[in-house]
């Protein structure tokens, strides 16, 4: 196996959880915009696919705890459907990121970077844990919904129908197939047996991110494996602008972690009730 790579320059690591309260972040409600600056409503698109997102999501944010050193993230009230984000109060602009987490099954979340403060745009680095699911791929929440991912996961059942571990996602069964075009977006993209080597179920996973540039050149990293590289000033990608994004995001935005809400594609297969994403050991470097 290649790619295993880990972080240097550790004494410059500073944390952003402190392990026992949410000092320096904030909850927000999963609240949608326009599909790409400038353009529609995505309400638009749900409606022209058939989807059913939560109503009013602006009144029920997801719910954000600490228990035992470690952040957890929840649906409130576990099941009903609502996400929401638990944004960082500071801004960043080039940075490694580097954290722990920990996902249910089924628990589509994610680390958002470049997030603005209070609407949803921004990167998003996929830990998408449920089926058909990408993990160290990049989504474009509120920039045109890229997709550019070197994988998908699903999970082994045993014989009573309990999830065991982590399997290569079948691309002729698959709700959202990873294809040659979302993997060719990506300047770097890992084998799908690699990284199951590497992850640990049931257990933790460190996860590093790397943001570099204006229009950065974002690269994650899962126990060490390299995953994926995009580059986002040369992404080719349906109503992707680099100049449009960079005029929203500018060369700064927060971080953000992701409580998927229920749709009405996957239902609870996105976030099965009571599921919940643990993260700790949150600690970012300045670049």
């Amino acid at each position: 196996m290649s790619g295993i790579e880990t972080p240097d320059g550790g004494d410059r690591f500073v944390p952003l959880f402190d392990g026992t309260t949410l000092a320096g972040w904030r909850s927000v409600p999963r609240v949608y915009g326009t599909e790409y600056p400038g353009g529609p409503a995505l309400s638009e698109r749900f409606a022209a696919l058939g989807l059913t997102p939560p109503v009013e999501p602006e009144k029920h944010p997801a719910r954000w705890f600490v228990e035992d050193g470690v952040l957890v993230g929840e649906q409130d009230s576990p099941g009903s459907g609502y996400g929401g984000y638990l944004v960082s109060e500071q801004a960043f602009g080039d940075f490694e990121l580097v954290l722990e987490m920990r996902p249910d099954w089924p628990a589509d979340t994610g680390v958002m970077i470049r997030r603005r403060p209070d609407t949803w745009e921004g990167f998003q680095v996929l830990v998408d844990h449920r089926p058909s699911g990408g993990i160290g791929g990049f989504f474009g929440n509120g920039l045109a919904s890229f997709s550019a991912v070197p994988f998908a996961v699903n999970v082994a059942m045993d014989a009573d129908g309990r999830p065991t571990g982590l399997i290569a996602d079948n691309p002729a069964t698959s709700v959202e197939p990873v294809t040659e075009e979302k993997r060719g977006r990506l300047k770097h993209a890992a084998d799908v047996e690699d990284f199951l080597n590497v992850w640990r179920w049931n257990g933790w996973n460190e996860l590093r991110i790397r943001c570099v540039g204006a229009l950065p050149v974002i690269t994650t990293w899962v126990n060490g494996l390299k995953i994926a590289e995009l580059d986002t000033a040369t992404l080719d990608s349906p109503n992707y602008n680099p100049a449009d994004v960079l005029g929203v995001l500018g060369e700064r935005g927060h971080i953000a972690l992701e409580v998927h809400d229920n749709d009405s594609m996957f239902g609870e297969a996105r976030w099965g009730k009571g599921a919940q994403c643990r993260w700790r050991n949150i600690r970012i470097k300045e670049l």
